[in-house]
């Protein structure tokens, strides 16, 4: 059964490391929460490492652009690990060609310029227009503040008749920018994949992330047991499932996408209606909470 907490405190002892997801539980991408900021400062003050581990499809260098920009201090997380940083790794080694056509907003052109510095000698990557394309690079749709996963249906009839592969760099579904809930990338490659195309994934829940952020740990002060990481997030078929996955415990943000689900308050979820919710979802959280702090 599902613990109940008030506070990260209670509980952060028993972990050396934090996974913390960022969109619904740091930020809601117009602004920091400050009660999430200070619990992270309060665990890294106490010998805690905080990994942030984000769907975003951008490298974890535009994640920190972000976070400065929204007033996320830099002495609250230790380092940060992207879907797009996962997708990037997969798109040099050839998972979709190297000749590809790119599915998102301009916004997102870092993930082909940016690229790790631990790459020696990476292979040439061209964007093309589709009908030249080897694979797919989704990073989300064109315009997320108007357009639909429906609005790419006769682009992925065309993509799956020429037999190409989906590059998701980020598997969420949707996210809320502020009050507004959006399309991500996650979305499109559901529909293509309903439609009888592939997509390949590398966010949460899925392993390559998960495997990344291990060996950055490794990488800044020593590997840690699965059994000392907190995974912790308002996803609950990414941050829960994933978390679950791969054998960490796992805390879950009722405050964040699905917080009208818990009751009136959204500090202080309803615990039948917790238990309710996550057993029609078929998973279980070691420990919930409204909102971190």
């Amino acid at each position: 059964m599902t613990r109940l907490i008030s506070s990260l405190a209670e509980v952060s002892a028993g972990y050396d490391a934090l996974f913390c997801d960022l969109w619904g539980c740091l930020h809601n991408g117009r602004a920091a929460y400050p009660a999430a900021v200070s619990a992270l400062q309060a665990y890294r003050v106490r010998g805690g490492r905080v990994v942030l581990m984000t769907n975003a499809p951008r490298p974890n260098c535009y994640i920190q652009a972000q976070l400065d920009k929204l007033g996320v201090p830099r002495d609250a997380w230790d380092f940060i690990v992207s879907s797009g940083d996962a997708a990037q790794m997969a798109l040099l080694s050839g998972a979709v060609g190297y000749r590809v056509y790119h599915l998102g907003p301009a916004k997102d052109d870092g993930f082909f310029t940016d690229l790790p510095d631990d790459v020696a000698d990476p292979p040439k990557i061209t964007r093309v227009p589709l009908d030249e394309a080897e694979g797919i690079v989704c990073t989300g749709p064109f315009n997320e503040l108007t357009e639909t996963p429906e609005d790419y249906r006769s682009t992925f009839l065309y993509a799956k008749a020429k037999g190409l592969k989906m590059l998701c760099t980020n598997p969420d579904l949707v996210v809320d920018l502020g009050e507004t809930r959006i399309f991500c990338a996650g979305a499109l490659a559901a529909l293509y994949e309903e439609m009888g195309g592939e997509a390949l994934y590398f966010g949460k829940p899925h392993p390559p992330i998960y495997d990344l952020a291990r060996r950055r740990l490794a990488d800044h002060g020593g590997a840690v047991d699965n059994g000392r990481v907190l995974a912790l997030g308002d996803g609950i078929h990414t941050d829960i499932q994933g978390g679950v996955g791969e054998g960490f415990d796992t805390l879950f943000v009722t405050g964040g996408l699905a917080a009208d689900a818990f009751g009136p308050d959204v500090e202080a979820p309803d615990p039948a209606r917790l238990e309710t919710w996550l057993a029609k979802h078929q998973l279980s959280a070691t420990y919930a909470i409204g909102r971190l702090r």
